[in-house]
């Protein structure tokens, strides 16, 4: 399969389940393809081997949802894949779990960075002291974006990120995207070869409550063993 044949298929569907359709141009990656913020070429064939990375949300009502998930063709992560899955799996967890009334987007950027950072350095993409990684921006070869963003009429929606000249606090009814992710270029110099080329991101939308979040794509599975048994 091709990856516009995918993407062909998760548009159809947004169409006939009765939906406007997409409410951004769907991103389809597969192997190195995945490590490519914004790719929307989506002419490659998904090779077996390949991680899969769908970034997509349909436009329902007027309000468009925005997830993604990354997932092996062949129903299996290779050892390399699974760690760097684990690693993104776990940092985002643990964010959405920050999203809470009072924690601001910043909070929780920063704790990914730091995370994911300590997987970069775990993985031996990067080397040395963690805050020096950090506070040198080495950390944005493998993580260059933000973490979240507001979304509702838009898939950026419109919104102050900040409030009174600093990060605005989350409230209740707010709507946020949690995304991590880790990409590998396969030419990225000085790193591990089993890991060149695999990108993953993993994204989910919340609603802030009065206490843990709802989060609106609890029903896309992103766990390893849910991920194995459906492409299998």
């Amino acid at each position: 399969m091709f990856e516009h044949e995918l993407e062909a298929v998760i548009n159809y569907t947004f169409r006939r389940a009765g939906g406007a359709g997409p409410g951004y141009a769907t991103i389809v990656g597969a192997g190195e393809n995945a490590t490519i913020l914004h790719y929307i070429e989506n002419r490659c064939a998904i090779a077996d081997g390949d991680l899969v990375l769908v970034d997509a949300g349909c436009e329902y009502d007027h309000y468009t949802a925005d997830i993604t998930r990354t997932w092996p063709a062949n129903g299996r992560f290779s050892p390399a894949q699974r760690r760097v899955y684990e690693i993104v799996l776990a940092t985002q967890v643990a964010a959405i779990d920050m999203a809470r009334p009072g924690t601001t987007l910043e909070q929780i950027h920063e704790f990914c960075v730091r995370k994911l950072t300590e997987g970069m350095v775990e993985l031996g993409l990067l080397h040395g002291a963690v805050d020096e990684l950090i506070t040198d921006q080495s950390y944005r070869k493998f993580y260059m974006h933000g973490t979240s963003h507001w979304l509702g009429l838009d898939v950026h929606d419109a919104g102050a990120y900040t409030k009174d000249g600093s990060a605005r606090p989350l409230e209740r009814g707010m709507v946020i995207t949690v995304e991590p992710g880790l990409y590998i270029a396969h030419d990225a110099p000085e790193v591990p070869d089993a890991l060149r080329g695999i990108g993953v991101r993993i994204e989910d939308d919340l609603v802030i409550t009065d206490g843990a979040p709802e989060v609106l794509t609890a029903a896309c599975p992103k766990e390893i063993a849910e991920l194995e048994a459906l492409t299998r």
